[in-house]
């Protein structure tokens, strides 16, 4: 029996190259489902330091240049996210992945729009240097926190609910969505995974990949359904020494290319 294929399949909120990133459990997740177009929804990186990046990060973005191969006839879309912004001149380079500031497509005869989210964050659009130096703060309170990372966690679902984001992202999603025709909207961003329909445009935000709920988004003929990502036995935990990340930096960077470019080389420095 064949493997069932979707349509698409939409993940977001990595933050690969923070401790809390769970690149293993994400790899595998696109390893072992099928689907036509994949959709990266934005902030797969935590900024743009890229030696935070470990061993399993690197992996997740190896596995992401073989999915773009054209051989294997699979669309790969990025969806630049606040987190991510300033990569858009290198990714396509790195991963072989065109970045968009939102992306559409028409599906069983709807119109289909995935934005990252943060444009509907008023918050985070008045204050992008101190939202920068909270990422920074943040990431550094990851490495002094205790295994399994339960400060930085509730931090995060924290500063969610005391910002209303998930209401306001919601809420700018489905005006936006009214504003461009659109039938389903998807978003990122607050890392809380939702649906809310109003006046039969529906709005989906896919989860994040830093908390203990991982969760992921298809569509098929059938719908759109939110995935919850099923931890298993060996599942590691995602924190590991960056010096195990150096000989999978190597192989990747010079399958991508990144040694003779120079212009890459300082790149997170």
């Amino acid at each position: 029996m064949d493997p069932h294929i979707y349509n698409t399949l939409i993940l977001s909120d990595l933050h690969l190259g923070a401790e809390t990133s769970h690149a293993r459990e994400a790899t595998r997740v696109l390893k072992e489902n099928r689907f036509d177009r994949l959709i990266l929804l934005g902030d797969i990186f935590a900024d743009l330091n890229f030696a935070r990046l470990t061993k399993d990060h690197w992996k997740f973005l190896g596995f992401i240049r073989k999915l773009s191969n054209p051989k294997r006839k699979i669309e790969v879309v990025w969806v630049e996210g606040n987190h991510d912004h300033g990569l858009t001149n290198i990714m396509s380079h790195l991963v072989g992945v065109r970045v968009y500031q939102d992306y559409s497509w028409q599906y069983a005869g709807l119109r289909h729009v995935a934005i990252h989210g943060h444009q509907f964050d008023g918050f985070q659009v008045s204050n992008v240097r101190l939202s920068k130096l909270g990422t920074s703060l943040y990431l550094q309170l990851q490495k002094l926190d205790l295994k399994g990372k339960p400060v930085a966690r509730f931090i995060d679902r924290l500063n969610t609910r005391w910002l209303r984001m998930s209401t306001k992202v919601a809420s700018g999603a489905l005006a936006y969505a009214r504003h461009h025709s659109t039938d389903r909207i998807f978003c990122g961003h607050t890392h809380e995974a939702i649906h809310v329909e109003r006046d039969g445009i529906h709005y989906y935000n896919c989860g994040g990949w830093v908390d203990s709920r991982l969760t992921y988004l298809t569509i098929d003929q059938e719908g759109v359904r939110i995935h919850d990502y099923i931890e298993r036995v060996d599942d590691r935990d995602p924190s590991q020494e960056r010096s195990e990340a150096d000989s999978e930096f190597v192989d990747f960077a010079d399958e991508a290319g990144l040694l003779e470019d120079v212009e890459y080389e300082s790149v997170g420095r």
